[in-house]
């Protein structure tokens, strides 16, 4: 891969979108690996993914300009599939996704941010959705989104605005979970994809499924999806094992995704 890096750390990974001289930008080739990549990815092997940008200015600042300034409607309307394709592929991942946003986050990079499940950033991160400044909407499901993750009514000011927020405004909002030094980044978003890992990793994906979908559903259909995860976690080893040693008062054996 020219531009994204995955490294595993036991049931961690960390994949960096690695194009620093353009800010990590996401053009066509970048989206590509960054595709062929979430593709890659066994759910069974790894229970956490953390995702961050190479550099220490910007985690992505946006889809590639040059890229887009030439588009007609139909390859705009094409582009805006591909991204919105690969996030929602990072979105419906089995496992929890942590974005560690270390810098700007802006346009695509903040679409790709909130494609993930949590989202931490440094003090210095920047967040936006600039485009209606270019003559554009988001493409990347930053209309949807951000208008779920905050308040309608906010989505709306930063959409309509194009202006860009710090670290302590997006943590205001809800946008962010944590922030942090530059130099405690990384170490956080490890501490905590490992604490994330540590769990039984059927009852994680199973709570992600049930969050993501539920907020799609009226609630009674809600609670029965919760019931039919609930009950799907019965008869597992991680269930079983887990039981046993809270009622033995003994600390549980590494859970083994059965």
């Amino acid at each position: 891969m020219a531009f994204i890096q995955l490294e595993k750390e036991g049931h961690v990974a960390v994949l960096t979108i690695d194009r620093p001289k353009a800010l990590n930008a996401l053009n066509s080739e970048v989206l590509k690996e960054l595709e062929s990549v979430i593709d890659s990815i066994d759910a069974g092997e790894t229970r956490c993914l953390i995702i961050t940008g190479a550099g220490e200015k910007s985690f992505v600042a946006g889809a590639d300009i040059g890229e887009m300034s030439t588009l007609t409607k139909v390859q705009g309307e094409a582009f805006g599939k591909t991204g919105n394709d690969v996030f929602r592929k990072i979105e419906t991942l089995p496992i929890p996704v942590i974005a560690a946003v270390n810098g700007f986050a802006l346009g695509g990079g903040n679409e790709l941010a909130m494609s993930c499940d949590i989202r931490i950033c440094s003090e210095n991160a920047v967040f936006g959705q600039p485009e209606t400044g270019l003559g554009i909407t988001p493409g990347f499901g930053g209309t949807q989104r951000l208008a779920r993750l905050v308040s309608p009514g906010m989505a709306k000011q930063l959409l309509y605005t194009a202006k860009n927020i710090k670290a302590p405004e997006a943590l205001r909002i809800g946008l962010v979970n944590a922030v942090y030094p530059p130099e405690e980044l990384m170490p956080a978003a490890k501490k905590l994809a490992s604490q994330i890992a540590d769990n039984a990793p059927i009852a994680v994906r199973a709570c992600k499924k049930a969050v993501n979908e539920g907020l799609e559903k009226g609630m009674d259909d809600a609670i029965v999806l919760e019931e039919k995860l609930f009950g799907d976690c019965f008869e597992t080893e991680d269930q079983i094992g887990g039981m046993k040693a809270f009622l033995n008062k003994e600390k549980h054996a590494p859970y083994q995704n059965k």
